[in-house]
């Protein structure tokens, strides 16, 4: 069954068209949890802490293409809701274009800089974790366009009006990861360096693909043509998107911050802890992105079409849906917290301290589905600064608030709960903003 833009949308229909963008995030998740277990499990000591060291730079620059992406298919999705096809083809090939362009000078420009960034975020300019560091920098830096590529691409296959080929295209990327996983670091002992290897295997397949399909002749909406430079749709893009930068950008910085607090309250263990409960919480939290960028374009369609009607129709749905997932992944997590965190194989000192740590950790997903949710709707709604302003808030402002004051007065626990006060103190904002933007766009 075909879904368009253009439907009406029932709980069923709607759960179909943005099934296919959440098992993609999630999937995307998965590949990265089952890379870590690899490499928790076979590649060493110290490589896992490496990882989750360096991780925060790729959050940074992979997050450019999550901006041009979300932005992007928000402008597309209302230009194409407004009749002008060909005018959203346009923008969408300048947006590939450009993030090409940039993904490739990021390539060349972080060689030079991975040695200077591996000191400052694992703290010391020697050592095996700083090795490791630089030498898994230097190899994913080099597949960093494709990874960029893959990235837009994640909401553009939605707003094609294709995002089973998306699923697809990022499941096989993650097959493809998984099994070079296996291969290089299992069976051919490279440790690390393997993990690297297929890390980038995968995503230059993640990026290419998707170039050949939407430059060939196709069935979607979209298409890879001619275009010039539009400044002023490359710069909505950018502000569309913002919130969605920003959110990847301060992750990395609270990251850090984590990182930091718990080196210093109970050392490298409590680092590894955390890197476990980081892979876990990210699946979790793909479930809700990935609904976030599949039901997207919908309110963008419609918003550019000015039908109020089916977007207060999808806004309430989005409501109770996002309610149910909510309070489903909490008591997940909290039943399931010590065999998801017993699977990296650490120690029993660093599982017992990751098991405690998920529990308190875990409520935050009665929350941060909403927050996620209020922030991807004003993007669809073409008002990036709303919608950074809520990343901002809840990413920058109260995270790094709590996290850097809580362990004052709770120790550890203080750092464990950091993300669930920051996520009460960021849905307060959120409400706000959509009670008081509900009858400008029409959606409630």
């Amino acid at each position: 069954m075909r879904i368009q833009l253009s439907d009406h949308f029932n709980y069923r229909k709607l759960l179909l068209f943005v099934a296919p963008s959440i098992v993609m995030m999630v999937f995307t998740s998965v590949y990265s949890v089952v890379d870590g277990l690899f490499v928790s499990n076979f590649a060493g000591d110290g490589a896992f802490t490496a990882i989750q060291y360096i991780f925060p730079m790729f959050m940074v620059l992979g997050s450019i293409g999550f901006m041009l992406g979300t932005g992007g298919s928000a402008l597309v999705s209302k230009t194409l809701g407004e009749g002008d096809k060909e005018r959203a083809n346009q923008y969408f090939s300048l947006l590939v274009y450009v993030t090409l362009v940039i993904g490739g000078v990021i390539a060349v420009a972080g060689q030079f800089a991975v040695e200077p960034v591996a000191a400052l975020l694992c703290g010391s300019s020697e050592g095996t974790i700083y090795e490791y560091c630089v030498l898994y920098g230097r190899i994913l830096l080099a597949a960093q366009p494709f990874f960029i590529l893959q990235n837009i691409f994640q909401s553009f296959f939605v707003t094609a009006e294709k995002p089973r080929l998306g699923l697809i295209v990022t499941a096989s990327a993650g097959v493809l990861n998984m099994v070079l996983d296996a291969i290089f670091v299992v069976g051919c002992g490279w440790g690390l360096l393997g993990a690297a290897l297929a890390t980038a295997a995968s995503q230059v397949f993640g990026g290419v693909f998707p170039v050949i399909y939407f430059a060939l002749k196709n069935k979607s909406l979209l298409r890879l043509t001619k275009t010039k430079f539009y400044g002023k749709a490359v710069l909505k893009s950018c502000t569309n998107g913002s919130s969605e930068f920003f959110s990847n950008v301060s992750s990395a910085v609270v990251i850090i911050l984590y990182n930091y607090q718990i080196r210093t309250l109970i050392g490298d263990a409590g680092v590894d802890a955390y890197a476990a409960m980081g892979y876990i919480a990210m699946v979790f939290f793909a479930i809700f992105m990935g609904y976030a960028v599949g039901s997207a374009p919908l309110m963008g369609y419609n918003y550019g079409a000015q039908n109020r009607d089916e977007m207060k129709n999808l806004f309430k749905k989005s409501l109770i849906i996002i309610s149910v997932l909510s309070f489903a992944m909490f008591g997940l997590t909290e039943g399931l917290a010590h065999p998801l965190m017993a699977m990296f194989r650490h120690s029993e000192e660093i599982t017992k301290i990751a098991v405690h740590g998920f529990r308190i950790y875990a409520v935050i997903f009665i929350m941060c589905g909403f927050n996620i949710y209020g922030s991807s709707l004003f993007t669809s709604l073409n008002n990036g600064l709303i919608s950074a302003l809520i990343s901002f808030l809840r990413t920058i402002v109260f995270q790094v608030t709590f996290v850097m004051t809580l362990p004052l007065i709770m120790g550890i626990n203080g750092v464990w709960s950091a993300g669930v006060f920051a996520d009460v103190a960021s849905i307060i904002i959120t409400v706000i903003f959509v009670i008081c933007y509900r009858k400008k766009y029409g959606y409630a």
